[in-house]
């Protein structure tokens, strides 16, 4: 008998999107179902290849995939090996780089056919585009069949949009970069919420404007707060993250809405609303675009809800004069959106597809939402159950640092409220669940914390 594992090959459809992928979490698979132990040395590349009737460079890609993982590692000369497990305790450091949950992604569902389906998209763009979707520059704020998309998709929370108020951008961030450019400049003020987006504190920083942050409540940003800001800072712009916000979770409620609303109409204060979340609630508020249309530029990604990679985001502006004028700012930052992507975006909208992701990112963030829930304590814990994110506060005498910095030794990231903060930050940190793999590392990831938390920091190092 050979000395590796010939018996594995890995149960995969090639026609599912990437091989490299499909191998790997083939891999993952057999790994967690006890199929292949800790130790087993698998089949060389070449051999597998050969046996997949596959090139050698997806084999490669598919090793170096699991490598990333943590699920296998290479010994010099000998092969490569599945990872022996290495159940967390104190004072046994995991491998690092295990189970990164400082991004906030969506979480990565198990579909074969919906993933197919995403894939067929891209085949059919030749005959969807043609030559001129890679040979020429479309206009900077989308063509009328990519906003006539934006429109369709923003239909059940805007009702009544017409196309010449939606502007497809290159990614949410790019929106934000149009718009805070375009209605503020270098020494005005925009007002925020205490804790914001990361995103548009680096924007901000860029285009030198300064921040000033609303105080806060239960419910989002106080009106007294936001009034008295708007008359001794007099704001060019309020931004704010309404909907499972980045990174409290929290969601304004309709009626604090309509009284930002009024305070923003009264001043002349026009709103950014960042909807990066606002298509994964099932029943969602009402949007301050709905509310406000005449004052609230609305920026609705499909990172969050869809996929990152599209870097597709439709911003609706209260009316065509802005329009023009977002549309120069745009072409001003980058041109346009990439047609190709703006196109996939499009085509997932018109045929289903779009939804379908939705539905299938809002499921499995449910199962790693509840998952959450049993390990952590939930005094602890602010969440949304639709959402994919939660904002850990720290009880005392942890600091953030500490926690953060002894779950780095051990391999998972986390990011501390440091990176979120307008005004001073609390003891607390965002964790993503979207990021791990696969429910297992999640597992493991939030099992490490709660194994912290349970303890004061003086009895809790994971050092050896």
């Amino acid at each position: 008998m050979s000395e590796f594992s010939i018996s594995w090959t890995p149960d995969i459809d090639k026609s599912a999107g990437p091989v490299y992928l499909a191998i790997a979490d083939a891999l993952s698979a057999d790994i967690q179902s006890g199929r292949l132990a800790g130790g087993t040395r698998l089949p060389p590349q070449r051999t597998l290849a050969e046996i997949l009737g596959i090139d050698f460079t997806t084999v490669s890609r598919a090793y170096t995939e699991a490598r990333r993982r943590g699920l296998v590692e290479g010994k010099v000369g000998q092969g490569t090996y599945v990872r022996a497990k290495r159940p967390f305790a104190h004072g046994a450091p995991l491998p690092s780089g295990l189970v990164d949950m400082s991004m906030n992604l969506p979480p990565r569902f198990d579909d074969a056919g919906l993933i197919a389906r995403m894939w067929r998209s891209f085949d059919e763009l030749e005959a969807d585009g043609g030559i001129d979707l890679l040979l020429r520059y479309q206009e900077p704020g989308g063509t009328g069949r990519d906003r006539a998309a934006g429109v369709g998709w923003l239909s059940s929370r805007l009702e009544g949009l017409s196309t010449d108020r939606v502007l497809v951008c290159p990614g949410a961030q790019g929106a934000l970069l149009a718009l805070a450019g375009a209605l503020a400049a270098p020494g005005d003020t925009i007002c925020t919420e205490s804790l914001t987006y990361p995103g548009f504190l680096s924007l901000a920083a860029h285009l030198r404007l300064q921040l000033a942050a609303v105080a806060g409540d239960a419910e989002g940003p106080i009106p007294e707060a936001f009034d008295k800001l708007c008359i001794e800072r007099r704001p060019k712009a309020f931004y704010c993250n309404p909907t499972i916000q980045n990174p409290t979770t929290l969601t304004i409620p309709l009626k604090r809405r309509q009284q930002l609303a009024a305070i923003a109409r009264h001043h002349h204060v026009p709103i950014i609303e960042d909807d990066a979340y606002g298509a994964l609630p099932t029943a969602p508020v009402a949007p301050f675009a709905a509310i406000a249309p005449d004052i609230v530029y609305h920026v609705a990604g499909l990172a969050k809800c869809l996929a990152p990679a599209l870097r597709i985001a439709y911003l609706v502006v209260p009316d065509n004069r802005a329009a023009i004028r977002l549309a120069g700012a745009i072409r001003a930052a980058a041109s346009m959106a990439s047609p190709v992507t703006a196109l996939i975006a499009t085509k997932w909208i018109e045929d289903g597809t779009a939804d379908a992701v939705l539905a299938a990112i809002r499921d499995e963030a449910g199962a790693r939402q509840r998952l959450a829930a049993q390990i952590l304590p939930p005094e602890l814990m602010r969440t949304d159950p639709e959402g994919f994110h939660f904002w850990l506060h720290l009880p005392r005498p942890w600091t953030r640092g500490e926690f953060v910095a002894r779950l780095r030794s051990v391999g998972i990231g986390v990011v501390t409220s440091d990176a979120f903060a307008v005004a001073s930050p609390p003891e607390a940190v965002r964790i993503g669940l979207g990021a791990p793999p696969s429910h297992a590392e999640l597992e493991q990831g939030l099992r490490a914390m709660a194994d912290l938390l349970a303890q004061p920091p003086a009895m809790s190092s994971l050092i050896i």
